[in-house]
This record gives structure tokens, C-alpha cells and sequence, in this order.
């Protein structure tokens, strides 16, 4: 179910969305609406229930709209008294200018930098973020790189998949350890045990008769088992999260389900006049149209002689050992995805908070249907990579291990398996958007890329010019 305020400007929104929304009073601002954006607000409340394929598709057309958005200092841009940091936290001193580029807020809207091949992509260079947002220290004033982490635009285009995914992968592991814990108990004896989940490994549990579990040979993940995603550094759990996250660090638009009364006492956290600047159906509906973006997929450019060499190319792919990190699929086995999810914790709304999660069903869309199945009917997600991870350098390799800072206490030459569906639309490369080929950032691997990138280096130019030829045939249709 979708409920929708009636607000000045909002019928012509829906006309020109195309929405059909049911209304509900709401009270007008007194900022003049010209200057306001009109698609915030249009929800008076979270979506709950199994969502139809209209409703869902009136869901994402606000989210769009707001994904969009040149967000204004009549809807809250700016955050004076307030830090980009996860947690609330005020400024020291206040800041006088709105936009400043290491500290954020940093642009006007999402898609200044989610735009390459079209919005919701990656970005160029230009588009680098200071990632900062997770560190104790973000009340600063300095351009300075040694306070901030630089990285390049992801695109979003699947994540939706990406997050059913992880949400899978973390169940599975967190049952082991459960399944691990109860032979122990019951055996009394220490029980040893793999974690893996989807052919991906994470190391090793052990569980002692007491309850008590030694978990230092993990490998790729948390140490409570949940699978995190999103960013280079895999440390968000969700889309809703690094929504959240991303509003209040580069727009200093405050969603009140983190920066609200429940948790700082203050409808006006960042003390800019602006009070409840993004409500929870403004975040779900951002949401649900980050999560119904379509995979990413295979097209060949119309060029003689491309389809035999990125055919060879794929051989090498797999024959080089790029296929141990960079798998070709994951395999799924449910489309739905429910909002507010699982696995977030405080300052992120999540399953517990809610009365009736709404889930929308990815198999109502028609790009859902063109995604292969296996022989158990599961969706094999063609993302190439395994959602872990891993060491990207080593003594005579290093280029991937230049940030200064670490992230939710991940080593800083640890990174999550970048997905490469969509790499043939989304150049530069690397976290830091500073390789301009694939062939630079292929061989900046080190770590455990090291012997996949030795053997690519190793190979004959046509061969890796073969393997560049079918990675560029991965690809995001407009």
C-alpha cells in the first residue's frame, strides 16, 4: 500500500510520473514551493504489504524523482551545526558555506555523481567522494587527504539483487554457527567448521562446549557474520543505510529515522531551521528505486571480429584465475526483497521497528525475467564477484593501498571484490577512479588478485586483449 500527501505542486508531479497515489491531507510549508522539491513528502507513510507492479512502479517513480533532485536550503540542504559522521554528532564550530568538497556536504544531488552511462551509474573522477562519514574524527575544515578516504562513484545499477544476495549469505553463515554451537554443546567437545555460503569461503568457526566461539580465522567478513555490500570497503549493510548515510553526509538532508527526536532530541539535529527533512517513505521510496534498478548485462559492440575475441577472452578470464574473486553468478533463491531490512541496526529503520515491511517482488519486472536460472530454479545473479574481502596488496604491489584511513576498522589494503557487471560502461577504475584502462587496474592487483594478475601479465597481447574485449561486453543498457 502507498498513502500520499496532497501537496502544492504534487498533482503535476504525479501527472508528469505518471503516478496514481492515494491522498492525504498534509500541512503546507511556508517556504514558497517553487523552491521546494516537490517529490519530498509525497508519501505520508512507509509502504507496507506485498506491493502491486503499478504501486511499485508509482513507488520508484518518487524515488527517481528524489534520486534527481537539486535538493535546496529550502528543503534542508546544509547541515550548519552537524557532521557528516554515521552517528549524530554536532559541529564544534559552525560551518558558513553550505558545500565543501572533503567534509560534504559535497553535491546537490545524487545524480551529479550516479550518472555514467545514466543516472544511477558510477562517475568520473570528478565525481570522487571523501569518505569520511565512518571515522570518529569528521568535525573538520581541511582539504587535507589525511582526514578523508577518496573514492570513486559505484553505480547502483542491481543492487537490489546485490543486497537479496548478502541478506542469503549472511543467514547461511550465521546458521552455521548456530548448527556449530549445538554440536559442541552436545558433544563436549570443540567442533571446528567452514564457513561457506554460496561456493564462497569465509574461513573457519570454532565453537567450545562452554558456548563460547573462537573466531580468529575469519576470513572476508565480520565477526558477526553479516555480509555488507555496498562500498568499496563492503561496510554497508544495506541500500536503506547508505541512503541514509549519503543524504546527511553529501546533501546534509537529515532522515529523521536517524538524525530525528528518537534519537537526538531534536526534530532540527543540524540546526538549520529546517526540521524533519527526509521522513522514512522519503528514504523507502529512494530505496525501492536504488533496488529495482536492472542488472547490469551482456551486449557486443557491433564490431567484426569482437564476439570471437571476447568468447577467447572469457577462456582466459576463467583460465587466468580471475574467476576465483570475480565469479560469474551467485545464486538466488528468492526475488523478494522486503523494506526495512533484517540486518540493519540502530539509527537505520529495520524489520523490528515496523508493523508490516513492504516487500516488492523483482519478478513483476521485465529485466527480472532475462536473468538465467539453474537446474534447482534459483536466479544465478551474474554480478561477477563473491561479495568478500579481500588484501589487495603485497610488498611488490601496493598501488591499491594508498588510502590513510581506515573504515568501520577494516585494514586499509582491504577491499570487497569490485562487481564487474557494468565495468564496460563505468571507467575509470579502481577505488580511487585513477585507473583510465583495464588493463592498469588488472595489473595494480596484488594480495590475493597477485596470481591472477601475474598470469595476465604473463599472457600474450592478443590474449589480454582478448580478456579486455569481453570484460568491455559487460555492460548497463539506458
Amino acid at each position: 500500500m502507498i498513502t500520499a500527501n496532497r501537496i502544492p505542486g504534487a498533482a503535476s508531479l504525479a501527472l508528469v510520473l505518471g503516478l496514481h497515489l492515494v491522498w492525504a491531507p498534509a500541512v503546507l510549508a511556508d517556504e514558497p514551493w517553487a523552491e521546494r522539491t516537490k517529490a519530498l513528502g509525497a508519501l505520508s507513510e512507509i509502504p507496507s504489504g506485498v506491493l502491486s507492479r503499478s504501486e511499485l512502479a508509482d513507488l520508484t517513480a518518487i524515488g527517481e524523482a528524489l534520486f534527481s533532485a537539486n535538493f535546496t536550503t529550502q528543503d534542508g540542504v546544509g547541515r550548519p551545526q552537524a557532521t557528516q559522521a554515521i552517528d549524530p554528532t554536532r559541529r564544534k564550530h559552525p560551518r558558513e558555506q553550505v558545500f565543501f568538497r572533503t567534509a560534504g556536504p559535497d553535491a546537490g544531488s545524487c545524480a551529479a555523481c550516479h550518472n555514467m552511462p545514466v543516472v544511477g551509474g558510477a562517475g568520473d573522477f570528478v565525481t570522487n567522494v571523501f569518505a569520511s562519514e565512518g571515522f570518529e574524527s569528521a568535525d573538520f575544515d581541511s582539504l587535507d587527504p589525511q582526514f578523508s578516504n577518496e573514492r570513486g562513484t559505484n553505480h547502483l545499477f542491481g543492487a537490489g539483487l546485490v543486497e537479496l544476495l548478502a541478506r542469503e549469505m549472511s543467514f547461511e553463515l550465521q546458521s552455521i554457527r548456530g548448527e556449530t554451537l549445538a554440536q559442541a554443546r552436545a558433544g563436549a567437545v570443540a567442533v571446528r567448521r567452514k564457513l561457506e555460503t554460496k561456493g564462497v569461503a569465509f574461513g573457519f568457526i570454532t565453537a567450545e562446549p562452554d558456548g563460547s566461539v573462537n573466531l580468529d580465522e575469519l576470513d572476508g567478513v565480520d565477526t558477526d557474520l553479516v555480509i555488507r555490500p555496498f562500498s568499496q570497503k563492503g561496510v554497508m549493510t544495506s541500500l536503506r543505510q547508505f541512503t541514509v548515510n549519503a543524504m546527511n553526509q553529501h546533501h546534509g538532508m537529515q532522515p529523521d529515522e536517524r538524525f530525528g527526536a528518537r534519537w537526538t532530541g531534536s526534530d532540527d539535529f543540524d540546526g538549520d531551521g529546517k526540521p524533519n527533512e527526509m521522513s522514512a517513505a522519503d528514504v523507502s521510496a529512494l530505496v525501492a528505486w536504488q533496488a529495482t534498478l536492472p542488472a547490469p548485462v551482456r551486449m557486443l559492440p557491433e564490431a567484426d571480429g569482437w564476439a570471437e575475441a571476447a568468447a577467447r577472452g572469457e577462456d582466459r578470464f576463467s583460465d587466468f584465475g580471475c574467476t576465483t574473486c570475480h565469479r560469474p553468478a551467485l545464486p538466488l533463491e528468492s526475488l523478494s526483497f522486503s523494506d526495512p531490512g533484517p540486518l540493519d541496526q540502530a539509527g537505520t529503520l529495520n524489520d523490528r521497528q515496523v508493523a508490516v515491511t513492504a516487500i516488492y517482488d523483482f519478478s513483476l519486472l521485465d529485466w527480472a525475467a532475462t536473468l538465467p536460472r539453474d537446474e534447482q530454479g534459483r536466479v544465478l545473479v551474474p554480478l561477477f564477484g563473491d561479495l568478500k574481502r579481500h588484501v589487495m596488496t603485497d610488498n611488490q604491489i601496493d598501488a591499491l593501498g594508498n588510502e590513510l584511513l581506515s573504515q568501520r576498522f577494516v585494514e586499509r589494503n582491504l577491499f570487497q571484490t569490485a562487481e564487474l557487471w557494468g565495468v564496460g560502461s563505468t571507467g575509470p577504475y579502481g577505488h580511487r577512479n585513477d585507473f583510465t584502462t583495464l588493463d592498469e587496474i588488472i595489473l595494480a592487483h596484488g594480495g590475493a588478485g597477485r596470481e591472477a594478475r601475474d598470469a595476465y601479465a604473463a599472457a600474450t597481447d592478443a590474449n589480454k586483449s582478448a580478456m579486455i574485449a569481453f570484460l568491455k561486453t559487460l555492460v548497463i543498457i539506458p
